[in-house]
């Protein structure tokens, strides 16, 4: 690769460094050693000087027009498209994933901010018939303000799009605080929202370790919403922090997510999809199936065919053209996946494929690791009830539909859940019965279109949703007004 890249902070129409002068590497996660570029280790400093350029700037821009607002997002769209392929290898150079899923997500972002930019010119509100006859009754939204964005480094561009896009069309201003390992993928992003002329101040983009920037932002009583994607765990201390000052939040958390194959499945459509759905991106994916539950008549038959296709796959560095799975994020991403490996050894799943971590042929210095699959796993086991973020598939034995819904509601998750089976009674039975925001049938548990709204029940998220025309809910706040001649 070229010498590292180095970027700034966004703030106020201009790149700057950080006050505190420090930056940090991000580096390749397939090739360790090497730097794919430096950011700022912003302060509390530098968040209040985004948040205060966001501030001014949000005054004139929820004057703008929904038509004038979604011509800037037209244009980042254009910009990005023009360079996907600089930013998805960017991409899977600092984070993993194959050039192909890297270009796909970039492709996706392009999308995004299309159909956000149409949302412009829809409507914002009702007329609402009055009891008074003389009156005129109506709904209108107003934008929240200041939007915060907190995002995670396994989408870092889909998911900084589907919460931007959104926020800036229905008239905030926002300040968007990226994951230090996709931070440079991130600020690719940016520079294309920067080179569309947005008005100074409307988007701004900070760097820097989540305690002190996105605490900061959840803090901050000049911050009106927070989105966030990422850990439970994080994204609780997010929202009582932005309760407890009066804030709107949104957040978007883990998943265990279940894949249910009954006896009667196309077995080889169910084996393709729990791979892709459950090793694709190595397993970090928020909607990652990580609990294959199969019905016992054809568990043996269905095992036997996942071995052996995933057997078959490609561990490698995501840019060569025949890697299928590429590495963990991290060092730490990879020693919580092989902790996890071995703690499903230590509670007596039995281990029947992969688990090691990969040092040969070139990939010593890389953070790979061969994909796992466990048999016999109990419900109760670590690896059935906590989330991994990694390639790792626990097979759990059922005896019929009714016993495979109680075992894939029985986690504290509720992100996404599948089903394969031809049977129209049993498609609505698990549509029904399944604690899942998210529920494909005969497909696998990742993904979900653009337009369509996403979010988890239970601790998977705050009960709201994104993307689709569900977005206006959380970016605006509904006006009513009654007119009195």
């Amino acid at each position: 690769m070229a010498d590292a890249v180095k970027f700034g902070n966004y703030i106020n129409g201009e790149w700057v460094d950080g006050s505190s002068g420090d930056v940090g590497e991000s580096l390749n996660p397939a090739h360790s050693k090497e730097v794919v570029g430096t950011f700022q280790k912003s302060t509390a400093q530098d968040v209040d000087s985004a948040i205060q350029a966001a501030t001014e700037a949000q005054k004139l821009w929820r004057k703008e027009t929904g038509a004038t607002r979604g011509s800037f997002l037209y244009k980042v769209a254009d910009i990005l498209e023009s360079r996907i392929d600089d930013v998805a290898a960017t991409m899977t150079k600092e984070m993993g994933k194959t050039l192909p899923e890297a270009k796909g997500e970039t492709a996706r972002g392009v999308a995004i901010l299309r159909y956000y930019a149409g949302e412009g010119l829809r409507k914002t509100g009702d007329v609402i018939p009055s009891t008074d006859p003389g009156a005129f009754m109506y709904t209108t939204r107003k934008p929240l303000g200041v939007v915060g964005v907190i995002t995670p480094w396994n989408f870092p561009v889909a998911i900084p799009i589907w919460k931007m896009a959104p926020a800036l069309i229905y008239g905030n201003a926002v300040v968007l605080k990226p994951a230090s390992e996709a931070s440079i993928t991130a600020a690719k992003v940016i520079e294309c929202f920067a080179e569309a002329g947005f008005p100074k101040g409307v988007v701004n983009f900070i760097t820097g370790s989540g305690s002190v920037i996105g605490q900061g932002l959840a803090d901050h009583t000049h911050v009106d919403g927070i989105t966030f994607t990422g850990s439970d765990g994080v994204g609780q201390q997010v929202g009582q922090a932005v309760l407890a000052r009066g804030g709107k939040y949104q957040l978007e958390m883990g998943g265990k997510n279940p894949v249910i194959v009954a006896d009667d499945a196309d077995l080889d459509l169910a084996v393709e999809a729990t791979i892709s759905g459950g090793l694709k991106s190595t397993g970090q994916k928020c909607t990652a199936t990580s609990r294959v539950i199969v019905d016992q008549a054809i568990y043996e038959e269905f095992k036997e065919k996942l071995v052996s296709k995933v057997s078959e796959l490609k561990v490698g560095d995501g840019l060569d053209a025949d890697s299928w799975m590429g590495p963990s994020v991290s060092a730490s991403q990879l020693d919580t996946v092989l902790s996890y490996i071995n703690k499903g050894k230590e509670e007596g799943a039995k281990l029947i494929f992969g688990g090691r971590r990969l040092e040969e042929d070139g990939l010593a210095d890389g953070y790979y690791v061969e994909p796992a699959i466990f048999d016999e796993v109990d419900t109760k086991m670590s690896i059935a009830q906590e989330e991994i973020f990694g390639p790792v598939l626990a097979l759990i034995k059922v005896d019929g539909l009714e016993e495979a819904i109680e075992v894939a509601n029985d986690t504290k998750f509720g992100l996404s859940a599948s089903i394969f089976t031809k049977n129209i009674a049993r498609m609505m039975t698990f549509i029904e019965e399944v604690d899942a925001g998210l529920v494909r049938v005969n497909a696998e548990s990742a993904g979900v279109e653009l337009q369509a709204p996403f979010g988890g029940m239970k601790q998977s998220s705050s009960h709201s949703r994104e993307q689709g025309t569900a977005a206006i809910e959380f970016f605006t706040e509904v006006k009513t007004v009654f007119i009195k001649g």
